[in-house]
């Protein structure tokens, strides 16, 4: 992985989950830390990070907090607005990308500079309200799961002010990697989550872009790491009016950022990671029936044939002779079911292959994770 040039700015002395006891000498509060990509979002920055900051202080009996904004190379005034709220808040800092990498080098960013117990990453925008902070946070301490994922597609969920092409892309989409996934998660290709500490410091992602997202599950899924997902509301708040006098800039038109081709690509490959076998043995089965039917059809026809030739004044008791009258009245037939039954074989060998190459992968997957852990955990 290509490293990316960052710089940091607007930290001083972190907040860390060994801060001292309450009064009442419970447990050390647990550290948050929010990771929030930035990407020319001056127009917003300043009113959504101060409602997140005064959200985040109404929860400092139940936890201490931090944000970490990564500035992923915007072309705006982003930059020098993060840079100034960070110095007149202590629990912000900002880390900036030179130029833009891509929300899986900023997640990835994210990680690095993030010190929390959990980890939650949210859209500066805040098209998940931060409501959705606590939750996902209780939730992993309550099961001990250790990624929750806010999903606004499982029951209880909802869907807001999206528009109708983008919203029906985005349900399909996680529609077919559930699928994929045998049904266990409703939502695999959202970014509001939240992570524990020890998990991602064992992850290894390597995406750059929005498939950063179904990958850190897969990967979780790999581990036999537990994967829980809460209701959410997924709402695209409309952007202010008038922007600040400090951003100087106009608001732009709230719309997606999505390369439509290249993350429908993504979600194909991801499908195919969760489930490859999916791909090969049900079109297998389909080529192998429709071409047992055109087989049958060819077998019956020559039966036919070959009594009406026995039965004739000259028998003939040749049966290659009754084969060829059937393929003489329908050689479409016969070619089609050769060519299907031929095509059906060879994907079920390839279905066959893939389970035994996904059963190889899991396992150097898993032992290469393991040793990296030990290797954490002796130079602690």
């Amino acid at each position: 992985m290509a490293s990316v040039p960052v710089m940091k700015s607007g930290w001083s002395q972190p907040v860390i989950s060994s801060s001292p006891a309450n009064e009442l000498g419970s447990a050390p509060r647990p550290l948050v830390s929010l990771v929030t990509p930035a990407y020319n979002e001056a127009a917003i920055l300043e009113e959504n990070l101060t409602l997140l900051c005064h959200h985040m202080a109404r929860l400092e009996e139940e936890f201490c907090w931090e944000i970490v904004i990564v500035n992923d190379g915007s072309r705006d005034n982003t930059a020098q607005l993060a840079d100034a709220f960070a110095r007149r808040v202590p629990q912000v800092r900002v880390v900036h990308h030179l130029h833009n990498s891509g929300l899986g080098q900023a997640l990835r960013t994210g990680f690095e500079h993030s010190q929390g117990d959990y980890v939650v990453t949210l859209d500066l925008d805040l098209s998940y309200s931060p409501e959705h902070i606590e939750t996902l946070v209780r939730r992993m301490q309550a099961t001990g799961a250790q990624v929750v994922v806010a999903s606004p597609y499982m029951p209880g969920g909802k869907v807001s002010n999206v528009p109708t092409f983008r919203r029906l892309l985005s349900v399909w989409a996680n529609r077919f990697l559930s699928l994929a996934d045998r049904g266990e998660i409703s939502t695999l290709t959202g970014m509001v989550r939240a992570y524990d500490r020890n998990f991602v410091d064992s992850l290894h992602p390597r995406s750059m872009g929005m498939d950063i997202n179904p990958e850190i599950l897969h990967k979780a899924k790999l581990l036999n790491e537990r994967v829980d997902e809460v209701p959410a509301h997924l709402n695209w708040r409309v952007p202010p009016v008038e922007p600040s006098p400090a951003a100087a800039v106009k608001p732009p038109r709230r719309k997606s950022s999505m390369k439509i081709l290249r993350h429908t690509w993504s979600i194909f490959f991801y499908g195919f990671l969760f489930r490859p076998v999916m791909f090969f043995f049900l079109p297998s089965l389909l080529f192998l029936g429709l071409g047992l039917y055109s087989a049958s059809w060819s077998a019956i026809h020559s039966w036919t044939a070959y009594q009406e030739l026995s039965s004739a004044s000259v028998p003939v008791l040749d049966p290659t002779v009754a084969v060829a009258m059937a393929y003489q009245q329908a050689p479409h037939t016969f070619i089609i079911g050769g060519v299907l039954l031929m095509l059906g074989v060879q994907l079920f060998s390839l279905a066959v292959l893939a389970v035994q190459n996904k059963y190889y992968f899991e396992e150097l997957f898993y032992l290469g994770t393991s040793i990296h852990r030990t290797n954490q955990q002796a130079s602690r």
